[in-house]
C-alpha cells in the first residue's frame, strides 16, 4: 500500500510540475523600461535581460534599487526555465502526508530529503524547500492560466531557520500581473507588488513595473 501511495504522489506531483508555464529553450531574453516605487520614492530606468539570465539595469544610480530590480527579473526567469521532471526529481520519492481540501500534501525522501509540496487541481500550491541553507515556504493563493501552463499570481513567501524551524524573515506577499507578448505565446511579468510589515509592524509596499517590453532576437 505504501508503494502505491508513493507512486501516486510522484505521478500527481509530476503532472502538476509539468503543468507549470515555462519558456521555450530557445528564449533569447527581452528588454524594456523598469519602474520601482517604494515609500513614495520612484525610480525609472531601462533593463535588458539576455538569454544568460543576467539582468542589466540602466539609468538608475542607487545600487540597492538596481539590485532589487535585478533580483526580481532573475527570480522570474529562473522559474521559467524548462527542466525535465526526471532531470530534477529522478532521485526523489514522494510520500503522502495528508489529503485535505487544501490539497494533497507530500514529503520528499531521497536526494531532496525534507522538502514538502502540496498539490491541488493539478497545481503546486505549497512549496517547502531548503535552498542555500535556508528553508523557503511558499503558499499560492491564486494561479493564472496562460492556456499552456499555470503561473503563480498571488502568493506569500517566508524564510525558516533550518535548525530551529522558526520563521526568520518577514512574510512577503506577492501579486503578479503578466503580459502576452504574442510571438510564440510568451508571457512576461508586467508588474509585481510586494507587501510586508516593517520593524514597526507597519505595512510597506514595493511595486515593480516593467513596460514597453520587447523580445530579443
Amino acid at each position: 500500500m505504501d508503494n502505491l501511495k508513493e507512486i501516486n504522489c510522484k505521478n500527481i506531483f509530476r503532472e502538476a510540475y509539468e503543468n507549470r508555464y515555462t519558456w521555450k529553450n530557445d528564449f533569447h531574453g527581452y528588454q524594456g523600461k523598469c519602474i520601482f516605487l517604494t515609500n513614495n520614492n520612484l525610480y525609472k530606468g531601462n533593463f535588458i535581460l539576455g538569454k544568460d539570465f543576467k539582468p542589466k539595469i540602466q539609468k538608475i544610480d542607487d545600487e540597492k534599487v538596481v539590485k532589487s530590480i535585478a533580483s526580481q527579473l532573475f527570480e522570474v526567469c529562473i522559474h521559467r526555465v524548462k527542466r525535465e521532471f526526471e532531470s530534477v526529481h529522478s532521485e526523489n520519492n514522494f510520500n503522502l502526508l495528508k489529503n485535505s481540501e487544501c490539497g494533497i500534501e507530500m514529503s520528499v525522501s531521497g536526494k531532496n530529503q525534507g522538502d514538502k509540496y502540496r498539490v491541488k487541481n493539478n497545481c503546486i500550491n505549497m512549496v517547502y524547500r531548503k535552498i542555500h541553507g535556508t528553508i523557503i515556504e511558499i503558499f499560492v493563493e491564486e494561479f493564472f492560466d496562460t492556456g499552456i501552463g499555470f503561473l503563480s499570481k498571488k502568493y506569500s513567501s517566508q524564510q525558516i531557520d533550518p535548525n530551529t524551524l522558526k520563521t526568520n524573515s518577514q512574510k512577503l506577499e506577492y501579486e503578479d500581473e503578466f503580459l502576452n507578448m504574442g510571438k510564440d505565446n510568451y508571457w512576461i511579468l508586467n508588474s509585481r507588488t510586494i507587501k510586508y510589515l516593517n520593524q514597526n509592524q507597519e505595512e510597506e509596499i514595493q511595486k515593480f513595473v516593467f513596460e514597453d517590453l520587447c523580445l530579443l532576437n
